[in-house]
């Protein structure tokens, strides 16, 4: 059974869901794990006033026991604490001539969770979504586009997290840069926890007061912010993907994955654009053969990327400028992506827009709670999309229905990559 993943509800509904089909048993899955994960979505300088209101926490409804996955579907349901103050706005049952008329007088009072969205926000789905399913409330449209949805995709990355940990893969991002003030790697002095532990998940504290400063310069025009963050995969095996169709290419799916996230504008892979600006002789990644790899010292673009601590025999590179990815397939050396994160379209001081209604201009698009900045969560975001796609390129390379199946799928794989150099132990290890 292929594996694939699905996602369900609204950002202002009961609750949101996700089901993943296709996970081998013999998984580690816990709500505690999942709830960590979820917990870094939520945090980082510059969110806005939902983030505490929901503290998410996803209850595991099927496809686990006794702390297991079973080879069956897992469901999960994440339950929207915003919903009791919504209820009758987005009521699931048809309204009643009697509560038709609440939502109507309760709109003509000013609530404006009972008036209907009609005053398209720039930068949204709202005009090209509503003209496409063709409704006349905005409502119907914004509550599914929200990166609300993003609760269960961090969720459904979590469950693979533990997988490819089994693996000895490991997934990290970190936020490189803010309003067009960037981290620079040579004073990115904090370890991966220190990092987790700051407003902005940066591993240069200099450079994090600056981005921080551009956030606060930002709020104080009534004004967003967007950035880059950067996720990097350790412990990834050479031969993931193929080159064989545009639809088989890891690269392109990752890079599907990592865009399909609201807000992503532009992906990049090792150097991206920059490879444009230099000479062949100065991009390409030299092959120097097999050898062993000492923790710590694949080109990751930071420092500190913690991953499985056995040495490994393997193929290497000199440099790792195509960022783990060559032909469409993985090389060998770290997965390094990064993802454009435009300005968040919802403006505490609204721009000029129109009404979706009569066509006619209006002084300033509808409003609803913002953030200044997503960066931080938007990489944590990139991770569980990284962790999903790397999940399904696994099990379609080595296959198996159980962990041990897989890694053993895996490790016999990895053995004849360096024919004489077994790797056994060293996958083994990862385990712990």
């Amino acid at each position: 059974m292929p594996f694939r993943f699905l996602t369900a509800g609204e950002s202002h509904g009961p609750g949101l869901g996700a089901i993943l089909e296709g996970l081998p048993a013999g998984i580690p899955v816990s709500a505690d794990a999942i709830a960590r994960d979820l917990a870094r979505r939520q945090r980082g300088y510059g969110r806005g006033a939902r983030m505490h209101i929901e503290q998410d926490r996803a209850e595991i409804l099927g496809g686990v026991r006794h702390g297991r996955t079973l080879g069956s579907p897992v469901l999960l349901a994440v339950r929207n604490r915003d919903w009791e103050n919504w209820t009758r706005v987005m009521q699931v049952e048809a309204l009643s001539e009697a509560e038709a008329a609440e939502l109507a007088a309760l709109a003509e009072a000013g609530n404006r969770r009972a008036t209907p969205v009609t005053r398209v926000r720039p930068g949204h789905a709202d005009l090209a979504g509503a003209l496409k399913y063709g409704t006349t409330d905005v409502r119907d449209v914004l509550e599914r586009a929200s990166a609300r949805e993003t609760t269960m995709r961090v969720a459904a990355g979590a469950v693979c997290r533990p997988f490819l940990a089994a693996l000895g893969i490991d997934v990290w991002s970190f936020t490189a840069e803010i309003g067009g003030v960037a981290m620079d790697p040579a004073r990115a002095t904090r370890t991966r926890e220190e990092a987790e532990a700051s407003p902005l998940r940066c591993p240069d504290p200099e450079g994090e007061d600056a981005m921080i400063a551009r956030i606060d310069e930002a709020r104080s025009r009534g004004d967003t912010v967007g950035g880059i963050f950067e996720v990097v995969a350790r412990g990834v095996p050479v031969g993931l993907g193929s080159h064989v169709h545009w639809d088989r290419r890891l690269d392109a799916r990752m890079a599907g994955a990592v865009c399909s996230i609201q807000s992503v504008k532009g992906v990049e892979f090792g150097l991206g654009f920059e490879q444009t600006r230099r000479f062949g002789s100065e991009v390409h990644d030299v092959v120097t053969g097999i050898g062993i790899e000492a923790p710590g010292d694949a080109q990751s673009g930071a420092e500190d990327r913690a991953g499985p601590e056995a040495q490994v025999r393997r193929w290497l590179h000199s440099t790792n400028r195509a960022g783990g990815l060559t032909g469409g397939i993985t090389n060998g050396e770290p997965l390094v992506v990064r993802g454009a994160v435009k300005p968040i379209s919802t403006l505490a001081r609204p721009l000029p827009s129109a009404d979706l209604r009569t066509g006619l201009p209006v002084e300033t698009a509808h409003y609803e709670r913002s953030d200044i900045s997503v960066v931080p969560a938007a990489g944590v975001i990139a991770e569980a999309m990284v962790l999903l796609v790397l999940a399904d390129a696994v099990l379609e390379k080595f296959g198996g229905d159980s962990l041990d199946e897989v890694r053993d799928n895996m490790r016999r794989y990895l053995e004849r990559t360096v024919a004489d150099a077994p790797l056994g132990d060293a996958i083994a290890g990862a385990d712990a």
